[in-house]
């Protein structure tokens, strides 16, 4: 059901982002954007990719559980191959630290621009298989930060079945080599 709705959603948004109707103005009130549909000095307009964002989360999702992948259902997504990891840390990290194996790297400065190249370019670049708008993507960092990024990039591009692992490579670490070792 929530994802029949989120799917119409996604249809008709495009008509509703280009609606004049639609407030996408903010106040600043002690530091926080709030919604508001006032016109003093202190107007900031929301980018249409946070509002959509923030909208289609809203709207698509019961809570963070929906976008957060377990160690566990990324050891099975890798032994299945039934998704794409993508690390979006920095390459110098991935060399002295290590990688979850079968993930591909594209640094989250490169994530908005690498999701929109031609497959073949991403996988010069990236030496891996891009994914489509309905494959599923799981983003990876060290701790999880980036890699939320990374999915709200993802997100704002169209992706629709996108996750981010919140444990990152500190996680997997643990769990995976710091266990063989002893």
């Amino acid at each position: 059901m929530t994802l029949n709705g989120c799917s119409r959603l996604i249809r008709i948004l495009p008509r509703i982002l280009s609606s004049r109707n639609l407030f996408t103005l903010a106040y600043v009130n002690r530091g926080s954007l709030s919604p508001s549909p006032c016109n003093s000095r202190s107007v900031v307009l929301y980018s249409r990719v946070t509002f959509t964002n923030n909208l289609l989360r809203g709207y698509c999702s019961g809570s963070d559980t929906d976008i957060n992948v377990s160690h566990e259902q990324l050891k099975k997504l890798l032994a299945t191959k039934s998704g794409v990891v993508i690390d979006v840390r920095e390459p110098w990290e991935l060399r002295e630290y290590g990688n979850i194996p079968g993930s591909i790297n594209v640094p989250l400065g490169q994530v908005n621009q690498a999701l929109q190249l031609d497959p073949q370019e991403f996988r010069e670049r990236y030496g891996g298989d891009m994914p489509s708008t309905t494959d599923n993507i799981v983003f990876s960092c060290l701790a999880g930060v980036r890699s939320k990024k990374a999915l709200d990039t993802a997100v704002s591009l169209g992706y629709s079945n996108v996750q981010h692992y919140p444990g990152g490579w500190e996680e997997w670490a643990k769990n995976e080599i710091l266990q063989t070792k002893r």
